[in-house]
């Protein structure tokens, strides 16, 4: 008999699989896309009816400490809901969009996206006009005077002569109402709506192609939101909306979306003395 017999070899160790992921609790998940979307509806509704109306004070008020309250009490109440609904649903970071990508690129990707942004909105509102002059639907005159006529009504935000005549509010208005009030709620509850559209229903809105049309979704939601500031302002919020949904699900991140909706914001409302001092002579302008 051989000495030394040759032995088997030992099977191949095989990897073991992935563990399966666990099944999404849709009910768990409605709770929570109920909550988004009914946040942002009710916010609208009740700035509809305190705000849109005559003669009704800003809904920053005429103060430093009456901004102060209305941006703490804001982010009170939508600290609550968001953490009521992600409480429900469980969300991730993943979910939510909010881990920090690519070192210190969102912050310059994020003032690039803001003008990109700025220059596609005034873009789409010139090619509209244009048609509507070019197809005689409107006479220049007559675009002219519905654009005035149905500008974003800005004035039931924040107060001009505050932001013109004192400097901390404007500061205020510009790093906290821009950055934080609007810039991150408001990416914040995009992202929490993108992610209960793609937990309840994957295979619709688990692509690329699917978030794309869940950002169109959040968009039309969010422009209805700002019906209190016009129907022009409905149709550009909205379309700032998608551009910054896109973003976000581009970068797969909320931060340069968060960073690109604060530096519009800022703007435009630095803007705002200048805006409402020059339509205060304008109609004297045109009568002659």
């Amino acid at each position: 008999m051989d000495a030394n017999p040759v032995l088997p070899a030992a099977p191949p160790v095989l990897p073991s699989p992935p563990p399966a992921p666990s099944p999404v609790n849709r009910r768990r998940w409605w709770v929570h896309l109920l909550l988004i979307t009914g946040y942002i509806v009710v916010v609208g509704l009740l700035a509809h009816q305190r705000y849109g109306k005559p003669m009704q004070a800003p809904a920053l008020t005429h103060t430093v400490k009456g901004l102060l309250s209305v941006c703490a009490s804001n982010l009170f109440i939508f600290a609550v809901v968001v953490g009521l609904a992600v409480f429900a649903s469980r969300a991730s970071r993943e979910d939510l969009l909010l881990r920090w990508r690519r070192g210190f690129w969102p912050v310059p990707l994020g003032i690039g996206y803001s003008i990109a942004l700025r220059f596609a909105l005034f873009v789409i509102l010139a090619t509209a006009g244009a048609v509507l002059v070019l197809s005689r639907a409107m006479t220049p005159e007559s675009f002219e005077q519905f654009s005035q006529a149905h500008r974003p009504n800005l004035e039931v935000m924040v107060d001009a002569e505050a932001l013109r005549g004192n400097p901390v509010y404007f500061w205020l208005v510009l790093t906290l109402v821009s950055f934080v009030v609007a810039g991150l709620r408001e990416e914040l509850w995009r992202a929490a709506f993108l992610a209960g559209l793609r937990s309840l229903w994957p295979r619709h809105f688990g692509s690329r192609a699917g978030g794309i049309a869940a950002v169109g979704i959040a968009a039309v939601v969010f422009g209805c939101a700002h019906l209190v500031m016009g129907p022009v302002a409905v149709l550009l919020t909205g379309l700032l909306g998608f551009g910054l949904g896109l973003i976000m699900v581009f970068h797969r991140s909320i931060w340069p979306a968060v960073i690109a909706h604060g530096m519009f914001d800022a703007t435009t409302l630095a803007l705002v003395p200048w805006l409402t001092e020059k339509l205060r002579f304008l109609p004297q302008a045109i009568g002659s």
